[in-house]
């Protein structure tokens, strides 16, 4: 089954509208605490292991720990590469609810590095520098520890 993606402004939209909608940021928690879209759940696909990025083995479980499998999910990150692979991850999972945000947080650049697709916070959609401890990983974390 194909992830489908949604614009930063329709990603506002059903935030707005629909209250049982979750945003999903998985980008690294240095990354989600620079900005983020207001209200976000962080839970890093990739994490720091001896100097590389590697996959968050508990991914899918901690996301399923805290939300369950029928959530409502927006899936994001910076510009859309983790958050592709993880809406997959989560649909493979059997995850009956998830759109992936075109673009992330920051946009999609060519080769030469010029900006494509406008992300979230280029387009001037509010970015929040705050968030709850319910909504940060290392409390999340905890709901799917092993």
């Amino acid at each position: 089954m194909t992830v489908k993606r949604i614009s930063p402004e329709e990603t506002k939209q059903l935030l707005d509208k629909d209250p049982e909608y979750i945003y999903l940021d998985v980008r690294t928690v240095p990354e989600f605490d620079a900005g983020h879209v207001p209200g976000a759940k962080n839970i890093p696909l990739m994490e720091p292991a001896m100097g590389r990025m590697h996959l968050n083995p508990q991914f899918v479980q901690i996301v399923e720990a805290n939300f369950g499998k029928d959530v409502k999910v927006v899936v994001g990150c910076q510009v859309g590469g983790r958050s592709l692979k993880a809406a997959e991850m989560l649909q493979n999972a059997g995850f009956t609810q998830v759109l992936e945000m075109r673009g992330g947080f920051g946009g999609e650049s060519d080769a030469t590095g010029h900006l494509v697709f406008p992300g979230w916070a280029p387009r001037g959609l509010p970015v929040s520098h705050e968030s709850a401890p319910d909504d940060r990983y290392e409390t999340l974390s905890k709901a799917g520890a092993t």
